[in-house]
């Protein structure tokens, strides 16, 4: 056995316990259903769906249903949490509306991005191996529960909270990451479709002022969802605002930014004009010029 599929065997059972304990945690004061938990219910079904699309993504050696599937899961999660909660209030529905506009934009934006290009070049040494894939497919999982924990549990516990400054102040902040995600991925997607800029990198609009700002984007908007649930939580179930932490540590220290900024590196590192904007252009946080 390979070292890569070794590590994988050994990481697998380690995803499959962080998975758990947030399951734990998230169910405490939380609906049930025939006496089990909805939260951990829910939990169970994000890594099962992830499992099932992952059997014809390795028979067929395809990664173009990897990004949907997350997708799809988020909005299948949520809208059960909706469904089987007890005593649905404003803050539940307006969580759930959230989450799956969010789940809807950004499942489509990726799936399309991925017919376009035909493959996503991650997963070529990954694919023809089953513990490694299992192993993305896995993660993929981890990811969904942990990014949505904090709506999760907002809407499955019973815990109630009338309309308040957070639901109004938490919208507000997801508003603004979701238009500068939107925004960022259209500039990116519109100048990689120029045929002009072949070869080029983007430094205009949004990706002026950050070097990754779909990424800042993304992590302001789950900070929101966060801000929204804040009243609800209660005992055990503050694990769930790992949720904005997870996301951030994940797209700045392990898949997102690391990823894109060693593979620039390699494109364009030593010449002039894309060390000045490395120089200049802040990696994540947008620094406005005026």
């Amino acid at each position: 056995m390979k070292k890569s599929d070794r590590n994988a065997l050994i990481t697998f059972p380690i995803l499959i316990l962080i998975g758990l304990l947030l399951a734990y945690s998230g169910s405490q004061g939380g609906s049930s259903i025939a006496g089990i938990p909805l939260f951990a219910l829910l939990v169970g079904l994000t890594f099962l769906i992830q499992w099932l699309f992952f059997v014809p993504a390795y028979l067929f050696q395809t990664e173009k249903i990897f990004d949907i599937t997350g997708s799809i899961t988020y909005i299948l999660v949520i809208t059960i949490a909706v469904l089987f909660s007890k005593a649905i209030d404003v803050r539940s529905i307006f969580l759930a509306v959230l989450v799956v506009i969010w789940a809807i934009r950004l499942g489509t934006f990726l799936f399309g991005r991925i017919q376009k290009a035909g493959k996503d070049d991650r997963f070529d040494e990954i694919k023809p191996s089953f513990l490694r894939f299992l192993n993305v497919w896995t993660i993929q999982g981890l990811w969904v529960t942990f990014t949505v924990a904090a709506a999760l549990v907002a809407i499955t516990t019973t815990n109630r909270k009338e309309s308040d400054i957070f639901l109004i102040i938490g919208g507000l902040v997801w508003f603004f990451g979701f238009m500068i995600e939107i925004v960022a991925d259209t500039q990116k997607s519109r100048f990689s479709g120029n045929p002009e800029n072949k070869g080029k990198f983007i430094q205009t609009g949004l990706w002026s002022l950050s070097r990754h700002p779909n990424y800042f984007g993304e992590i302001v908007l789950w900070i929101g969802i966060a801000v929204i649930t804040l009243p609800v939580l209660q005992g055990w179930q503050w694990v769930a605002l790992i949720s904005p932490f997870f996301v951030t540590l994940l797209l700045t220290r392990v898949s997102g930014v690391p990823l894109l900024e060693n593979k620039a590196e390699k494109k364009w590192g030593g010449q002039e004009d894309y060390e000045y904007y490395k120089k200049k252009t802040p990696v994540l946080i947008p620094r406005l010029r005026f």
